[in-house]
């Protein structure tokens, strides 16, 4: 299979700006974008640099813009492009540290502001804290997420609010609201409610998109926005 990678290099300190270079390749039917940045390092260019790690679509760490959309390199075949040449580039929106390096020290630092771990306030049982498969499903579709960042680098609200938590933060917050064994619900939509938390979402969808595992962000963030909403009403009875 004869294919054209062309890749953008950028090293910050000793580039002025970002550059495509392209390297003409023969790779196996089924070969993976993944398997071709792979062939350029090891044979032509081992300058060359990348995240990559479980090869499996579960760790997140090779999300890259390829061919103008979000993709995992892992796991997109490069047939399935269906071009002669792959443009490679890093994920937009994110500082460049070299090549299709981000920096994501940004991203994770809002997804730790999300409080991404189980909270309760009673002690604990004897055994586990139980959960009918009903209520399991509850939150089926947000525990897929892998940390990525496709939906944080695609949203524009990201782009125009360096506080804004972001897509991916916010979907965290409502997998654990919707967790029947979370007891700090009130506390987790306290922290999302306000012009950095849900209320910024702009419903534009970019973030369902972009998403690699098909979950759909701006649905869990309309879902935290209605239970703001019921959380006010509440403390304004109460009062």
């Amino acid at each position: 299979m004869q294919v054209v990678f062309k890749v953008q290099r950028y090293q910050p300190e000793r580039d002025g700006q970002p550059y495509f270079q392209s390297f003409p390749l023969e790779l196996p039917e089924r070969a993976t974008v993944l398997d071709g940045l792979h062939q350029i390092k090891d044979e032509r260019d081992g300058s060359l640099s990348f995240r990559r790690s479980c090869r499996s679509a579960i760790c997140g760490s090779c999300a890259m813009y390829i061919n103008g959309a979000y993709h995992l390199a892992c796991n997109t075949g490069v047939e399935t492009l269906k071009a002669q040449e792959i443009v490679v580039s890093p994920l937009p929106h994110l500082r460049v540290i070299k090549d299709l390096i981000v920096d994501m020290q940004p991203f994770f630092e809002k997804f730790e502001r999300a409080l991404p771990y189980l909270m309760t306030t009673t002690p604990p049982p004897e055994r586990e804290r139980l959960q009918s498969p009903e209520q399991r499903r509850a939150f089926e579709e947000m525990i897929n997420c892998i940390q990525c960042a496709a939906c944080y680098s695609a949203c524009p609200m990201v782009w125009t609010d360096p506080q804004y938590l972001g897509p991916a933060a916010l979907t965290k917050v409502y997998r654990f609201v919707s967790d029947s064994r979370d007891e700090v619900g009130r506390q987790r939509l306290a922290l999302v409610d306000n012009d950095h938390g849900v209320w910024r979402c702009h419903t534009i969808f970019n973030c369902h998109i972009a998403c690699p595992k098909n979950i759909n962000p701006t649905w869990s963030i309309q879902q935290l926005k209605r239970k703001t909403i019921a959380r006010r009403l509440r403390f304004w009875e109460r009062g």
